[in-house]
């Protein structure tokens, strides 16, 4: 098996989707920072971005959560 094979087979490994879950974990801090700063600065349409922008990281968490769940419960973690 190639490298390059096995760094595609990753992100659908079980450790692949908790890594992507962290990464995308990580995208709430920036969120939460746009928001404040939108609302310090009265900018409506940086808010409105924010909010787009947080609602598409949750949903990119459900959508991972869903595909982690699809490899079974056989996971002590995942009830």
């Amino acid at each position: 098996m190639s490298a390059l094979s096995k760094a595609k087979g990753f992100k659908k490994s079980r450790s692949g989707l908790y890594v992507s879950m962290a990464t995308s974990a990580f995208g709430v801090i920036g969120v939460v920072k746009q928001i404040k700063k939108a609302r310090t600065e009265n900018d409506t349409l940086r808010l409105i971005d924010a909010v787009v922008t947080g609602a598409a990281v949750v949903t990119n968490l459900a959508i991972l959560y869903r595909e982690l769940k699809s490899f079974g419960d056989d996971d002590v973690l995942l009830g």
